[in-house]
């Protein structure tokens, strides 16, 4: 149900006069521990605010796409479990009272264990469990979390849900209600922290989302939420929060610093605008950043309009960092003012799992662990991703073979049944493995890690060479004497994996020596040089054809068909009726890097 907005500002209303009658209870002690400070001296509060962002999923320090405990280059480590055991040193150290804990989004998706209780076991049935991010997050004691764009993945009923099992508030004050444009969730959360003198510090978090919600989840919210601008809603709530007697504010965003977005003029608001959001609204002392998947440990943005630097932090993803903003106050002129805040990140690798955690949620994984483990099916060959983002390779070729093998056959019978079928897939990830063998659900799912549905798209020659070039920006140019380094070729001006496309069908070269812009050549169809004027169905994940990445095209195309399944569930049941994998019948190379026409590898 949307948000009653009359009825949410009474209800703060009413939380607010509690508030003020308990601070007046206690006021004899406050003045007689006043009374005893030294004349002259100014009365100082300290308090930390800890902070986690885009967990997906993540509560114990588990892969279970490989079925071991999760380890990277750097030995980071991840999950909730492991920042139960940081939060509760913080609060030893600092007392209780004097930290509050929040997130920046990207909760309910992410992981096998994530998904199984929205899909498999959902919490939306009939006496259904509770999430295990609700129950871990409720153990650990969160105080509030704004929304990211990943909650909206399976549907507003199972985020409502998830809402429902939390005892801290969802925020998103630029979520709105599509009808009436009030907010569909708590756009702000506010939280009194007890003194020694004086009166209470009152905080309030304002909770801000991604605005690229509207284009990746569009089968979900269309015509019942609307996401505008993270600037424009942040000056529109401000101001309210320093009103009603807020002494300090903090912004939650599920939204990076940068300034960029990845989906160009399909909406006029920027995806990464945290750091927009400081520099033009007033009021704001510290804002915590999602979204990025990226490590920012302290960072200063100056407001323009009052000279003021704003501290923004953003501890890396899965829990493998703890944000602490500490805040330094003064009492002054009947009034608390923020005197210094300053930012730093914990490593969650340097503490063990918390045992309640651990025990609170084992069951839960053992189930997962459980059903990611079943046997689907048998393989002929290994294949792996590890050489996908410079070379065709088998693995990437299964992909593009279901998907096209399952819009052919949804297509058939219609007008659009004889056209050909053209498909796009990504390299999700570089250590997915289907191994020679005994092929499991967690051996399909490792290689299609996210909850893209598919769909077919009317594009023509000319689109899908403009498309191909826009994809082959991936690589870093590398002159044609040069050494190549396969580390150091990809994901050219940060361009991530998932946003270099292949694509099957077609026959290509991507020559790396030339600039970005003309690379595709020898484009080909049947052999045949690609016509501009021919037609093909473009087979393609809803997220790219909604516009992520902004590829060209494509997000105009004519629709012709859409799927609500996600394409690793396509994938399980096609491994499934199939019983087997032979690569021999779906793997070729399509396409290839050159110099000068010689072949890089």
């Amino acid at each position: 149900m949307p948000l009653n907005r009359r009825k949410f500002l009474k209800k703060s209303a009413v939380t607010g006069a509690g508030v003020a009658v308990a601070g007046a209870a206690a006021a004899p002690a406050a003045q007689a521990a006043e009374a005893r400070q030294p004349v002259g001296r100014p009365k100082r509060y300290s308090f930390t605010v800890m902070g986690t962002t885009d967990l997906h999923g993540n509560v114990f320090n588990w892969d279970y796409f490989t079925d071991r405990e999760f380890d990277d280059k750097a030995h980071n480590d991840v999950g909730l479990a492991k920042i139960s055991t940081l939060v509760t040193r913080i609060r030893e150290e600092k007392g209780r009272g004097n930290t509050l804990l929040i997130d920046a989004g990207d909760t309910i998706q992410g992981t096998q264990l994530s998904y199984y209780y929205a899909k498999v076991d959902p919490i939306t049935a009939k006496g259904g469990p509770v999430h295990p991010m609700a129950q871990a997050m409720n153990a650990i004691g969160y105080d509030a979390a704004a929304l990211g764009n990943h909650e909206f993945n399976y549907g507003i009923p199972v985020l409502r849900k998830f809402q429902e099992q939390c005892r801290f508030p969802l925020l998103g004050a630029n979520a709105l209600d599509a009808k009436t444009l009030r907010p569909a969730f708590p756009p702000y959360s506010m939280h009194c922290l007890r003194t020694p003198f004086g009166r209470d510090v009152r905080v309030a978090v304002l909770g801000l989302t991604n605005p690229g919600i509207a284009i990746w989840d569009k089968a979900n919210v269309q015509g019942k939420m609307t996401f505008p601008g993270l600037e424009e809603q942040a000056a529109k709530w401000v101001p309210k929060l320093r009103s009603m007697g807020a002494d300090v504010v903090i912004v939650s965003a599920h939204s990076g610093s940068s300034g960029t977005s990845s989906y160009g003029d399909q909406l006029p608001y920027i995806e990464n605008a945290a750091g927009l959001v400081a520099e033009q609204v007033p009021g704001i002392d510290a804002i915590l950043v999602g979204h990025a998947h990226t490590e920012i440990p302290e960072y200063f943005v100056t407001n323009k309009e009052t000279g003021k630097q704003v501290v923004l932090s953003e501890p890396l993803k899965w829990g493998q960092r703890l944000t602490l903003f500490d805040f330094e106050l003064v009492w002054g002129k009947g009034r608390w003012t923020v005197e210094k805040v300053g930012a730093r990140v914990l490593n969650s690798n340097t503490v063990e799992e918390d045992p309640r955690i651990v025990k609170l949620l084992g069951d839960e994984h053992e189930k997962v662990v459980g059903y990611v483990n079943q046997v689907i099916g048998t393989n002929v060959a290994e294949m792996t991703s590890v050489e996908a983002p410079y070379k065709d390779v088998p693995i990437i070729d299964l992909i593009n073979h279901i998907q096209a093998d399952t819009v052919r056959q949804a297509l058939a019978g219609t007008e659009y049944a004889a056209l050909p079928v053209l498909s796009q897939a990504a390299a999700f990830s570089r250590s997915a493995v289907i191994p020679a063998g005994q092929v499991t659900i967690r051996d399909v799912a490792g290689l299609y890690v996210f909850e893209n549905t598919l769909e077919a798209r009317l594009m023509t020659g000319a689109q899908m060479k403009a498309y191909l070039e826009y994809s082959a920006n991936y690589y870093v140019q590398t002159a044609a004497d040069a050494v190549v380094d396969p580390a150091k070729l990809t994901n050219a001006n940060g361009t991530p994996d998932y946003n270099y496309d292949v694509v099957s069908g077609l026959t290509y070269e991507i020559d790396i020596a030339k600039a970005a812009g003309s690379r595709v050549s020898n484009v080909r169809f049947e052999g045949a040089p690609l016509a501009d004027d021919r037609q093909f169905v473009f087979a393609v994940n809803n997220y790219r054809a909604n516009g992520g990445g902004n590829f060209p095209y494509v997000a105009a195309a004519k629709l012709l068909w859409s799927n609500s399944d996600e394409i690793r569930n396509t994938m399980i049941a096609w491994v499934k009726a199939k019983g087997s994998i032979d690569p021999a019948e779906f793997a070729s190379v399509d396409w290839k890097l050159t110099r000068d026409g010689t072949p890089v590898f």
